[in-house]
Parts: structure tokens; C-alpha cells; sequence
């Protein structure tokens, strides 16, 4: 079973940008979609960015033109490009797997959860 590792989380300040990478232990070339999630105090773990092999991205509303989801199939790692941060995206930040964009969004994940990468926005 493929293992994913979240990394790049830190402290930053309102507006300022963070590259998230999920890091896979084998290929992710067959996985049909990729997800970025977050989690926040008191809330279900939201899915904010998800990506499909053929490339094709969505986003939750919440992030929409400030986020980018990327995959590199050669690296096996997913990214998450998030720019002009603000402190309501503040969380911890998990990548999981699925079979589509459908299930990601039902948290239908094909892995075990990780770690997960901390990030917090000051204002």
C-alpha cells in the first residue's frame, strides 16, 4: 500500500504563500485522483484542491484562484501552491487518494490518513 507523507507547513503571515508536497513511496501514475484536505478545530476535514491523472483540478470554493494543485508523476508527489493566505486557512493539512474526484470529496480515500502538515496564517 502506497504511503503519503505531507510536508511544508509553516507560519506565515496574512497574504503570503506556501508550497504543501505530498510525497508518495511508489508511483502514483495509476491513481486516478489526488487530493489535498484540510482540518480545523471543531470541523470535518474539508477537501479543498483535488487533481485527476489526466490533470483535471478542482477546488473548493474557499481557495478558488489562490490555490494551485499540481502532481508530478516522475517525483510521485502532489503539490499545493496556496498564495495570498489568510488566516481562515489555517489547519492541518492532509493528501489521501481516491477513485475519483466523487469520492474525495466523500472522503472515500484509498489510504490511511497521515500526519498531515500544520499551517497557520497570523493576521
Amino acid at each position: 500500500q502506497v504511503q503519503l507523507v505531507e510536508s511544508g507547513g509553516d507560519l506565515v503571515q496574512a497574504g503570503g504563500s506556501l508550497r504543501l508536497s505530498c510525497a508518495a513511496s511508489r508511483s502514483i501514475f495509476n491513481i486516478n485522483a489526488m487530493g489535498w484536505y484540510r482540518q480545523t478545530p471543531g470541523k470535518r476535514r474539508e477537501l479543498v484542491a483535488a487533481i485527476t491523472g489526466g490533470g483535471s483540478t478542482n477546488y473548493a470554493d474557499s481557495v478558488k484562484g489562490r490555490f494551485t494543485i499540481s502532481r508530478d508523476n516522475a517525483k510521485n508527489t502532489v503539490y499545493l501552491q496556496m498564495n495570498n493566505l489568510k488566516p481562515e486557512d489555517t489547519g492541518v493539512y492532509y493528501c489521501n487518494a481516491g477513485n475519483n474526484i466523487d469520492h474525495l470529496r466523500n472522503r472515500r480515500v484509498l489510504r490511511s490518513w497521515g500526519q498531515g502538515t500544520q499551517v497557520t496564517v497570523s493576521s
